[in-house]
């Protein structure tokens, strides 16, 4: 089992950046392909940004460029750096844990992040 917590979110203009945290349970974090994903307000769930064990990264189109996200085996988290926010930014972000390249597996509760105009 494992357990996730996201931290990190919040209010930031148009332009800012915030940085979220995902702190993971568990013995075997570092075999895990984590992604972030986001729902905004009337629209599904898309996934965001991955990072599979060895480190290779993913990115949706929109946020390729402003959004890094990265991973500490040392200290079972995976970040997720965003930078220049715009409004369409805006909602709830998940962090995920998947044992394959499926559903993911885990679910963290979610950190708002509202990008003001």
């Amino acid at each position: 089992q494992v357990q996730l917590v996201e931290s990190g979110g919040g209010l930031v203009q148009t332009g800012g950046s915030l940085r979220l945290s995902c702190a993971a349970s568990g013995r075997t974090f570092s075999s895990y392909l984590m992604r972030w994903y986001r729902q905004a307000p009337g629209k599904e769930r898309e996934v965001v940004a991955g990072i599979v064990s060895t480190g290779v990264t993913y990115y949706e189109d929109s946020v390729k460029g402003r959004f890094t996200i990265s991973r500490d085996n040392a200290k079972n988290t995976v970040y997720l750096q965003m930078n220049s926010l715009k409004p369409e930014d805006t909602a709830i972000y998940y962090c995920t844990a998947s044992r394959d390249l499926g559903a993911p597996d885990y679910w963290g509760q979610g950190t708002q992040v509202t990008v003001s105009s």
